[in-house]
């Protein structure tokens, strides 16, 4: 009796071992993976965003992958030390395939330029990569498919400090359900980055009276990117 429930420990465990490898594959964004049996398969670690964007280019994960026009992957400084992350793209992202385009991005672009930033320098990205229907918010299935590709993203780029556009992807990243007045003004660390958080640019187009905590944000964040670039 004690060998066969030694056996069935053994079972159990080895089970858990899979699982635990095949969610840690997920994670890094791979829809496939290497079987012990060391089958192998075309998939394997990107070792560059461009490497990365067409592995992943035509993905149909979840039901976005069917109504999006474009994929938007992100864009910018494949080796930039600053890296902002937004929610999902709108209408102007989804139909050029680039994120912040519309109203919201040529605001992003003003505020860069407020802290002395060309948009060249930086790498900007979203939570998704395909447009939900309506610029609703990004649902929980919709994020856990696509967060695994903003990972593997910012581990290629290793930037030195993330700026989070918006409360979404403030509270996905940081595994949170604070405010977004409760996580602004503040250094969060995200895997040993400096992670700070503010507006999103289309809540500042709807919301004058929010600019003001914005500009605080921006200039916080400049300086903390010169304590980097200095160091």
């Amino acid at each position: 009796m004690k060998e066969k429930k030694s056996e069935y420990e053994k079972v159990l465990q080895a089970f858990a071992l899979a699982k635990s490898f095949i969610k840690q594959q997920i994670e890094l964004g791979f829809d496939e993976v290497y079987a012990q049996m060391k089958t192998k398969t075309n998939q394997r670690p990107p070792t560059s965003l461009d490497e990365f964007y067409h592995q992943i280019k035509n993905c149909k994960r979840c039901h976005l992958g069917y109504s999006r026009t474009n994929f938007v992957f992100g864009s910018g400084n494949h080796q930039a030390k600053l890296l902002l992350i937004g929610e999902a793209p709108g209408r102007e992202e989804d139909l050029k395939g680039e994120p912040f385009v519309g109203a919201a991005g040529k605001l992003l672009d003003r505020m860069l330029a407020a802290i002395k930033f060309k948009r060249e320098e930086v790498y900007i990205a979203n939570i998704l990569k395909c447009r939900p229907p309506e610029n609703r918010d990004p649902r929980p299935d919709e994020i856990e498919t696509c967060k695994p590709y903003l990972l593997q993203q910012i581990k290629l780029i290793q930037p030195k400090i993330i700026l989070a556009l918006g409360r979404i992807s403030a509270q996905v990243l940081l595994q949170t359900k604070n405010s977004l007045g409760q996580l602004r003004g503040k250094i969060h660390d995200f895997n040993g980055i400096k992670f700070l958080v503010t507006y999103h640019p289309a809540a500042l187009l709807r919301y004058q009276q929010y600019k003001k905590f914005a500009w605080e944000d921006l200039k916080f964040l400049r300086k903390e990117y010169e304590k980097i670039v200095d160091s």
